[in-house]
């Protein structure tokens, strides 16, 4: 006899799938969840990193301040162009990025 027979059967069926239907979604949710945290890391690790080297640009300022201009002036072109990369690097993380940290958060979690 077949057991999916029958209103019972269909009722088993439906919530099943129902069931299945929630898992993914959850799964899909997590994954989601997992990805926003990783890339809010890395914009924090830019952040710090962007907020370090303007202390360290800083520091090169006030131990050249004896110097000529010119050095000091090239010490502010270089720094303000890393600024500007590490500002745009903030605003977007790269796909291979993700993908390295979608296995490495699958890995950690195994």
């Amino acid at each position: 006899m077949d057991p999916f027979r029958g209103k019972g059967g269909i009722q088993m069926l439906l919530t099943a799938e129902q069931e299945a239907q929630h898992v993914v979604s959850s799964a899909r949710n997590l994954k989601l969840q997992t990805l926003k945290h990783a890339k809010e890391e890395a914009e924090r690790d830019v952040a710090l990193y962007r907020s370090q080297m303007e202390t360290d640009y800083r520091k090169k300022i006030s131990e050249t301040s004896e110097s000529s201009g010119s050095n000091v002036k090239r010490l502010e072109e270089e720094t303000e162009s890393k600024i500007q990369i590490l500002k745009a690097s903030a605003s977007r993380v790269s796909p291979e990025i993700v993908v390295i940290l979608i296995k490495y958060v699958t890995t950690v979690r195994t």
